[in-house]
Parts: C-alpha cells; structure tokens; sequence
C-alpha cells in the first residue's frame, strides 16, 4: 500500500522515467543509457519511500502507542521526540483515541531534524482531546522538500493507530506524555508507529 499524498510525486518520476527510455530506444543521445538508469532507481526509491504497510493495532487506553516510526532522539518535559530517517515509514499514526481539537501550521526554517533547535522548523501541531488530557503531536519538516500533509480535519474523532499524517523525506514527530502515564522508552529506542508501546498508565495506588 502507497501513501495518501504520494500519487503525485509517483506519477512524475513514473513518466519521466518513460519518456527517457522511449527517448533511448528511439534515438542515439549520449547519455540516455544512464538517464534511463537513473529514473529508474528514482521511481524504486519513492515506491520505497512511499510505502504504507498495513499494521496490527492492538487498542488499549491504557497504552499509549508510537506516532511515528523512527529512533528516539530526546526525551525532555514529557515529551518523547522521534527521528524519521529516510529508510522509515513516513506515515503518521494516532497515539491514543480522541477527537482532533486543533490542527496548527506554522511556517518556520529548514534545520536538520534531528538537531534539537528544529522545534524552530516548518511544523504542524495536532492538539487531540483524550479520556487522559490534551496530547499533542508536532510534525516537524526537516531540509529536503519540507511538507507535510494532514489526513484529518479538526473536530474529527478518530482511533488509536489511525492514520492522520505524512512528512516528506528526513522529519521528526514529538508527543506529549499525560502526567498519568509512565514512559516506557529510552534514548536510542527504535519505535514503529501504531505497534511499540511507549508510554503505559501509571497503577492508581
């Protein structure tokens, strides 16, 4: 299964791709060996990039899932920052059930994601009413083609696991922690969105 949002970009290195090898059977151009070559393995890459796998999601309120897949690269004032390499999946999932109360954009700089000053990227905050308190989740756009795109609207309810969004290329996601719930991750943890638990609700004494 293919990403929502990445039709576009498949459609174009899917065309150019076939442009280039009718234009190398056709004609004797230098280079087209290697062009054809190229927009090939161009094509290759975003299905790659692209790919939206069906995940198993096991609900629980009481679990808080991953929002993205990735490695942890922070964790600071109950919020667990999650780095998405190239060789992640890029889209995002519901941590907890609720209904969408804001979704946010703010424009910003094009720092590298994983550095901890990206909070001043291009970013898409949703704030999500949960039966725990608000969770937000932010989106953050790293340096290369810097968008993301938003599955949901505000006022929506939706489940936990569920798709809402996709970043483009190299990104990073941070979530909000409720105070009731204990983390369960660490530094350097790789998490798959909608599968690894990473916060659990603490036992009422």
């Amino acid at each position: 299964m293919l990403a929502k949002g990445s039709y576009p970009w498949l459609f174009t290195s899917t065309a150019t791709g076939v442009v280039t090898f009718l234009t190398y059977m056709l004609y004797d151009l230098p280079y087209m060996k290697q062009l054809t070559f190229f927009a090939l393995c161009v094509t290759i890459f975003f299905v790659f990039f692209f790919r939206d796998p069906e995940r198993e999601i096991i609900e629980n309120e009481d679990h808080m899932l991953s929002p993205a897949d990735g490695r942890i690269v922070d964790i600071r004032d109950r919020k667990i920052c999650i780095f998405m390499n190239f060789q992640n999946v890029h889209v995002n999932r519901f941590p907890l059930s609720g209904n969408v109360r804001a979704i946010v954009h703010k424009k910003g700089g094009y720092i590298p994601a994983f550095c901890k000053d990206s909070h001043r990227n291009e970013r898409s905050h949703t704030i999500i009413d949960t039966e725990h308190g608000p969770v937000e989740v932010i989106q953050i756009a790293g340096t290369v083609t810097r968008r993301i795109i938003s599955y949901v609207s505000q006022g929506e309810n939706l489940r936990q696991g569920q798709r809402f969004g996709m970043i483009r290329f190299g990104s990073r996601v941070d979530v909000t922690i409720p105070d009731s719930f204990e983390i369960k991750v660490k530094i350097g943890d790789r998490v798959f969105a909608g599968e690894t638990v990473i916060a659990k609700i603490e036992q009422r004494k």
